[in-house]
């Protein structure tokens, strides 16, 4: 019973950061639920520029890769190379997930430094990244969660829940209440970071405009990057060991 009810407190404190706000937003109502409107327009914004991408990578394929095509190519095998690096040799059907995640997160960063996001005015609040919102971290968190729960139980059937009593029954608590603090931390760590970055670089133009920010924004255009990957390389790494079990 205590574990359940601690695991319940978790879940209640996950749905009600979902709360958390920074400055003003922009909200729509949809249905009986009130959503920040500018995360979904943002989001809308870096969808079409991978899809975009996309069409343009396979729109005239050649056999020996040039150009857009060779770069995008590249970018494919280094999310191979990060799958098969954590999964394992069954990583084939894992790729398009953490290809999705981090390429969603890298160009989802890299839009809160490049796109004047700020000279567009909305009723209330402002345009940002889509990671800046701690709805979309939780939301990709969750996501997470559920595909190495897939991961487990498509390969171990029930047996998979056998993880929790391993090495010993004693760390039972232990192995349950870890399921639940995974998303907490992927969500907490990509949003804090994004923030701090976006917030650091407005702090700065704000007190000195002329130079002292160039600087910073490449050092935030490179720790976005790194962001990227280092949520994709966990969600690989959690859907690796429930295939194999516990480590």
């Amino acid at each position: 019973m205590n574990i359940l009810s601690c695991s319940t407190n978790i879940l209640k404190k996950l749905y009600d950061i979902s709360g958390v706000e920074v400055g003003q937003h922009f909200y729509w109502k949809i249905g009986n639920f009130q959503v920040h409107g500018q995360v979904l327009i943002t989001s809308w914004v870096v969808i079409a520029i991978l899809l975009g991408s996309a069409a343009l990578a396979v729109r005239k394929p050649q056999p020996i890769p040039t150009g857009v095509q060779n770069f995008f190519e590249y970018v494919l095998e280094f999310i191979r190379d990060v799958s098969k690096t954590q999964i394992g040799e069954e990583y084939g059907p894992w790729v398009p997930f953490i290809g999705t995640m981090f390429l969603f997160i890298f160009v989802s960063n890299w839009s809160g430094a490049l796109l004047p996001w700020k000279i567009i005015q909305l009723p209330h609040g402002e345009l940002a990244a889509p990671t800046n919102d701690i709805n979309t971290t939780v939301a990709l968190a969750l996501l997470t969660s559920v595909a190495y729960f897939y991961a487990g139980l498509t390969k171990k059937g029930l047996g998979y829940f056998g993880k929790y009593i391993q090495p010993t029954p004693i760390l039972l608590p232990i192995n349950i209440l870890e399921d639940f603090t995974k998303p907490l931390s992927l969500s907490f760590r990509l949003f804090g970071n994004i923030l701090a970055d976006e917030l650091v670089v407005v702090v700065l133009v704000s007190l000195v405009p002329s130079v002292v920010p160039i600087p910073v924004m490449f050092l935030g255009l490179f720790t976005s990057g790194i962001q990227a990957l280092i949520f994709a390389t966990l969600a690989a790494a959690y859907i690796g060991e429930s295939m194999e079990g516990h480590h």
